[in-house]
């Protein structure tokens, strides 16, 4: 098994990622390279499972690539856009008030 194995869905990816998603973290061609990367990462986590595993699988803050064994000679292959924002305000401890909640005199 190798990253040709699976080069129709990595061309599917980076297509969808190129018309519906907007990263300012990754052009185009980095996703590309970012993919051909994980898919190499998940085929050795898939060959190197542990006894009674089904999955192999690998990510970043990007994406995810998951090659799960069915009952044919090669495996599944999922690839899924995780939903990440680099402007998501992170929430404050129970602690600590915002400024809004102060008390007005």
């Amino acid at each position: 098994m190798t990253i040709e194995t699976y080069k129709r869905e990595i061309a599917e990816a980076v297509r969808a990622y190129e018309h519906y998603i907007v990263c300012i973290d990754k052009t185009p061609e980095d996703f590309e390279a970012s993919l051909t990367s994980l898919m190499t990462k998940a085929i050795k986590a898939y060959e190197n499972r542990g006894e009674g595993l089904r999955h192999g699988i690998a990510l970043d803050k990007q994406v995810t690539i998951i090659l799960s064994q069915s009952d044919e000679a090669r495996p599944l292959c999922g690839i899924y856009f995780n939903l990440h924002s680099p402007y998501r305000k992170t929430a404050l401890p129970k602690t600590v008030k915002s400024f809004s909640d102060k008390p007005h005199d």
